[in-house]
This record gives structure tokens, C-alpha cells and sequence, in this order.
């Protein structure tokens, strides 16, 4: 497995979004033009830090989560891979950075993680998805849940 680059100079209320496919830049600048759009009706402004480093093309998430482990305050790291880019919608996967470790037993990472550990959302659900975990106001179950009983398997922020 390969090491990638440390990230460095995000803030702590800053989306994280690893590009990890190269073969379409147009399809890039339109997924960083929905993302960085106002959300929740326009009353926020979209706060996004994008890495954007060729370093991590093809790079699969357990490549990504131990170089994201240094960041405490990360619930969730977004990807825009070749999914996210060849997909109208552009849906990011979504991973969870909890581990076993940080859980009180195998239950409690089992309830966790009941629905996966991954799922796809919309670019305007991203901001949805990091303030929430971010505040704890959601868990990444309940996500992962509203993705899996959604028609195309992804979560869509109201």
C-alpha cells in the first residue's frame, strides 16, 4: 500500500474532498462548481477544501483513511472518483473515518456501521452530511440508511 501525501491547512468546518480520478477535468471544474454553490437554501456558504494532487489518483479508502487519521475533527472524508465524475449527478462516496478502536465494544461499532461504512450523496448533501457529523447532530448510520433506501443508492439533501 502506498503512502500518500499528509493534508495539510484544513479547517476544522471545511468539507474534505479527495480527487482520486484524472481523466476528465471538465467533469472536476463542474463537481468543484456544485460544491462550492450555497446551501441549505442559499443561507451558507459552502466551505470546502479540496485535494487535488495527482499523488492520489485510484487511491481506495484504505489507502485515504490512515492519511486522514491525523485530523481528530474528521467524521467523514468525501471522494470524487471516476463514479462522481462520469455520473450526471456527480455523487461523491462518502467513507466514515471512525474505527473499532475509537467504539466501546464490537456492538457499539456494529450499530455504527450497520448500514456500511460508505455510501454516495449528491454534491449539496455533502455540506448536509459534514456540518451535521461535525456537531453530532446525525451519525453516519442514519446517512448511510436514507442512501440505502434511496431509488439509486444515494443520499439527496431536501
Amino acid at each position: 500500500m502506498r503512502t500518500l501525501p499528509a493534508i495539510t491547512g484544513r479547517n476544522e468546518f471545511d468539507a474534505l474532498v479527495v480527487r482520486t480520478a484524472y481523466d476528465d477535468d471538465r467533469a472536476w471544474q463542474d463537481v468543484r462548481a456544485a460544491l462550492l454553490a450555497p446551501w441549505g437554501d442559499g443561507a451558507y456558504e459552502a466551505c470546502v477544501h479540496f485535494v487535488d494532487d495527482p499523488a492520489w489518483a485510484d487511491a481506495a479508502a484504505d489507502e485515504i483513511l490512515p492519511a486522514v487519521s491525523a485530523d481528530e475533527s474528521l467524521a467523514v472524508v468525501f471522494l470524487a472518483d471516476r463514479t462522481t465524475m462520469r455520473s450526471v449527478s456527480h455523487p461523491l462516496l462518502a467513507i466514515t473515518t471512525l474505527t473499532r478502536e475509537e467504539c466501546v465494544d464490537d456492538e457499539d461499532y456494529g450499530q455504527l456501521t450497520a448500514f456500511g461504512t460508505e455510501f454516495r450523496t449528491t454534491p449539496a448533501g455533502v455540506h448536509d452530511v459534514h456540518a451535521n457529523l461535525s456537531i453530532g447532530n446525525l451519525g453516519f448510520e442514519e446517512y448511510a440508511a436514507w442512501a440505502r433506501d434511496d431509488s439509486e443508492g444515494m443520499y439527496r439533501s431536501a
